[in-house]
């Protein structure tokens, strides 16, 4: 008998142990349609991006697209303004800019980002959208996924797919025209695209239908990273999300005509819609949680109860822990959003947007290497001279052709032999070999160090002074 009661307690030892998993199995989420002004607000955001990330390739600007990263020509044209790779200077302020600028509107505004302007967000309310057009509500969808396969169900699931895989594709296509060309990419239809721009288009668009089609709220629970990090940027003045348990609770359901506070019960009934209307299926109820991702749609949700039972709104809504706990007005919680972090955040972002705003401002948009050429050392010219040989790369950035005059200084006696007018196209990179001669008595021996002086003609302000050294014998 023990060695049988021995051999049966390992046995439910070693199920109990088989049942432990580190891992929480996937239930999916199926989300219930919810309208409110926090919904309306959300899909403001979905039309404004969508608008400005599908037109941009579209638009025309000086007989060329007017938002394009050139990767072949290696430029970035934005407008009126042309990039070249020796100014990555500002995309590093760019992302020096975007990194505060996140920093200080999570540190007032909570998540709002993440809920509202987030690709991953803004992708699953349009799949979403579209598979609740073509399957149904909420309990529809779950009453079809339970059914088993028929013509009809592979109809809808079909045509769903379809218009999914058609977002998508034109999605990856959009991102490609930012780098290509739309008017290349329009004539390589349908089988002209070179490999990286199939990759690409497919590569993008397949994760484009994917998380938004499929993973969903999964990116935002274990994939992305600002869920993560966030956490070091809220304190108890932030804005957030949250639930008042201290009105809510004890939450229960009961009759509209029963009175709460006589019943011992708060203004909760235990509905359970701030749940169904999750896109992360969380329970806000239970506090501030890394998932939620402040879209405020349980705000929609509960509103409308509490307008029924004939309670005030707010059961759920967007203010501060601190506002929470000691029952701040709402001037009060405005107060309390300017505070330390908050004036430095915005002092560090102010200075570094206007310090790259009047970068830009007084940019010279001309650019010009030296190089001297080094096949060729000082020699002595027919006249006597001293000549050493330079190539000049002079890049012209604006959108209009330009003749710069070329002339160069700093030893006595120094000219350039040859022509000194230089006309390069517009937005071009323009090579040219000059000679540079002096006396042989106007230099010491070895390196010495002399100016050009590029100017475009008619344009006095467009001018460069470079420094380069004159070799001799």
């Amino acid at each position: 008998m023990t060695e049988h009661s021995s051999n049966s307690s390992h046995a439910k030892s070693a199920d109990t142990l088989a049942e432990v998993s580190f891992y929480e199995k996937h239930k999916k989420v199926y989300i219930r349609d919810v309208k409110g002004w926090w919904n309306n607000w959300r899909w403001v955001l979905v039309w404004v991006t969508q608008i400005l990330f599908y037109c941009a390739p579209w638009l025309e600007w000086n007989g060329r697209q007017a938002v394009l990263l050139h990767l072949v020509e290696r430029k970035f044209y934005l407008f009126g303004l042309v990039l070249w790779p020796q100014d990555v200077f500002y995309l590093a302020l760019l992302l020096i800019v975007s990194a505060y600028a996140l920093f200080l509107f999570t540190a007032i505004a909570g998540r709002l980002f993440c809920g509202y302007a987030c690709p991953q967000t803004v992708y699953t309310e349009i799949f979403m959208w579209v598979e609740n057009k073509v399957e149904g509500d909420r309990s529809a969808r779950m009453k079809l996924d339970k059914a088993p396969m028929t013509a009809r169900k592979f109809r809808l699931k079909a045509v769903k797919h379809a218009i999914w895989l058609l977002i998508s594709l034109w999605t990856g296509f959009t991102l490609v025209a930012y780098f290509t060309p739309v008017s290349e990419l329009l004539a390589a239809l349908p089988f002209g695209f070179s490999g990286w721009e199939l990759f690409w288009t497919l590569f993008y668009g397949g994760f484009c239908y994917m998380q938004a089609g499929f993973l969903r709220e999964q990116v935002c629970k274990y994939m992305c990273p600002y869920a993560r990090f966030q956490g070091v940027m809220f304190d108890p003045d932030t804005l957030i999300i949250t639930y008042d348990p201290e009105r809510g609770e004890p939450r229960g359901a009961r009759k509209k005509a029963v009175d709460a506070k006589a019943s011992g019960q708060g203004d909760c009934v235990d509905c359970g819609l701030c749940v169904v209307v999750c896109p992360t299926g969380i329970d806000i109820r239970k506090g501030q949680q890394y998932e939620c991702i402040g879209c405020g749609a349980c705000i929609d949700a509960c509103d409308p109860v509490m307008d029924k039972l004939g309670l005030p709104r707010g059961l759920i809504r967007y203010t501060t822990e601190n506002a929470l706990a000691k029952h701040f007005t709402s001037k009060e919680v405005i107060a309390h959003l300017v505070r330390p972090r908050i004036i430095l955040y915005t002092t560090i972002l102010t200075a570094i947007t206007i310090a790259a705003i009047w970068s830009l401002a007084v940019r010279v948009p001309l650019k010009v290497d030296v190089i001297r050429d080094r096949s060729l050392l000082a020699r002595e010219a027919d006249d006597g001279r001293i000549e050493n040989v330079y190539n000049l790369k002079v890049m012209n950035t604006t959108e209009e052709p330009k003749r710069y005059a070329l002339s160069v200084e700093g030893m006595e006696g120094v000219e350039i032999v040859g022509d000194r007018i230089v006309e390069v196209a517009s937005a071009e990179n323009h090579e040219v070999t000059i000679v540079v001669r002096v006396p042989p008595e106007s230099g010491k021996k070895g390196a010495n160090t002399i100016y050009f002086d590029i100017k475009a003609l008619n344009h006095e302000k467009i001018a460069v002074h470079e420094k380069a050294s004159f070799l001799m014998p």
